[in-house]
């Protein structure tokens, strides 16, 4: 459904990073940014060895280590062998490149995608891309940011371009607001819900609506980050004085005059007020609640007050029948007072300093219930640091949480934070896939932070509004 003439903030970015169109029909993009991390890129780096090229533009890519690091024992040699040598490759090779390398003893160290804003290196009206599904996060910034594979890692390090087919815009209004204990997290779950984890396949997802235009940019970044999700390769927010705001003295972000002119960019690149797009989408902020994934998607989810759906007349039964028997849950069954063994904050969807403080602010006073394993990953050195001079770690210790250092830790298990057996996770991360948290019978809830939290001290999924 086309709404009137007018482009859309995808329209522009991708027709001023436009280098060529190429007799495949894709288009040649320019990228002005590539951050990388130790899984993706030693394959990356061999190719360019193999073929004698350079790094083409070393000073627009940006490295950490974040999904295999161990987060609890720092010291090298890591215990996990493969995190050993898949962390020293990405020294090599960085110092081999000339790349800017954030290692375990570097205070900008973390997840890429907290990292990346945290440090002003993402920017709106930017082309953005990292070997990691989860680079829509950095849309929140007005950024078209896309997760692309180890080959065409490769060929980002040597070309600094990418050969990519053009989406569709479909525009999501989250409209009214927002009631209180619920997150975006909720919003992005309740999305997904709506349209399906396919539902995006062939589209960007550009939010607004009231509800996302007063949200702040961790809230944004936590919506934008699960657009993969909901089968969307692209999410983002048009850029406004929240954005800016927020970029504003950050150390890559440009400083006195240099801002106002970056500003000026900045506002240009937002959608027109009459953009037209592929497809609009309207929900009713109010009318969310917390909300709990039940089954082994991030689709098959319920609000907290609701029971797990029938299979009878619905169009995935086959699905439900899949979830139910590896959740082992029943039809019919209440959101509430499903038992939970382990509690997980953390991942790059929400390990940010506002998802630990509204998970601190239910925990503080309180302790995790005994039967429950819960553990604290901030996203960045910088938010462990943030958050240990607030005392956010001294309440989640004295509540009976572990507190770590900053990693992707149990959202992939790709490091020694994974489930055991039949355990069950409430997670504030991003997947709930048969086997995503390390033990092929594992399950996993997924939630908002302070719904985790809620979750750790009774051992079960509560509703968190009962706790603010």
């Amino acid at each position: 459904m086309a709404t009137s003439s007018g482009r859309t903030l995808y329209d522009k970015v991708w027709e001023f990073h436009t280098v060529d169109i190429l007799p495949t029909g894709q288009t040649q993009l320019f990228i002005g940014l590539h951050l990388i991390h130790e899984i993706t890129t030693a394959p990356a780096f061999d190719m360019l060895r193999e073929r004698g090229l350079k790094v083409a533009y070393p000073e627009r890519t940006f490295a950490t280590v974040d999904h295999i690091v161990p987060t609890d024992m720092r010291t090298r040699p890591f215990l996990d062998s493969q995190a050993e040598e898949l962390t020293r490759l990405l020294e090599n090779n960085t110092r081999q490149f000339g790349i800017d390398f954030y290692g375990v003893d570097s205070d900008r160290q973390g997840i890429v995608h907290v990292i990346g804003p945290q440090l002003g290196l993402t920017q709106p009206g930017m082309t953005l891309a990292c070997g990691d599904s989860h680079t829509s996060t950095h849309g929140a910034f007005g950024t078209l940011a896309f997760g692309i594979g180890t080959s065409q890692v490769r060929d980002v390090l040597a070309t600094q371009t990418l050969a990519i087919d053009k989406l569709k815009v479909r525009r999501i209004n989250v409209n009214g607001k927002l009631a209180g204990g619920v997150y975006a997290k909720d919003v992005i779950l309740s999305i997904i819900r709506k349209l399906g984890v396919a539902g995006g396949k062939g589209f960007a997802y550009e939010y607004g609506g009231a509800v996302v235009d007063n949200m702040n940019m961790e809230e944004r970044m936590t919506v934008c980050n699960m657009s993969i999700e909901g089968g969307a390769l692209v999410g983002y927010v048009n850029p406004d004085e929240t954005t800016f705001d927020y970029l504003k003295g950050r150390p890559f972000v440009p400083q006195g005059k240099g801002f106002d002119r970056a500003v000026a960019y900045w506002k240009s690149v937002t959608s027109d007020q009459g953009a037209r797009y592929g497809d609009v989408v309207d929900l009713n902020g109010a009318e969310i609640e917390p909300t709990v994934t039940w089954g082994i998607n991030p689709g098959q989810a319920v609000g907290i007050s609701e029971k797990l759906p029938d299979l009878s007349g619905h169009s995935d039964a086959a699905g439900l029948k899949r979830a139910y028997e590896h959740m082992g849950w029943q039809p019919g069954a209440p959101a509430l007072g499903l038992p939970i063994n382990v509690a997980f904050i953390g991942s790059c969807t929400n390990s940010r300093i506002s998802d630990l403080r509204a998970a601190a602010r239910v925990a503080k006073g309180k302790k995790v219930n005994p039967a429950v394993r819960a553990i604290v990953v901030p996203g960045s050195a910088e938010v462990k640091k943030q958050a240990e001079q607030e005392g956010l770690d001294k309440i989640f210790t004295e509540a009976g949480f572990e507190w770590r250092s900053a990693g992707c830790s149990m959202c992939l298990a790709m490091n020694p934070d994974k489930l055991k057996g039949r355990e069950i996770c409430a997670s504030s991360s991003n997947r709930n896939f048969i086997g995503r948290q390390g033990s092929p019978e594992g399950r996993t809830i997924l939630m908002s932070p302070a719904m985790v939290a809620a979750a750790a001290l009774n051992g079960k999924i509560v509703d968190v509004r009962e706790y603010l």
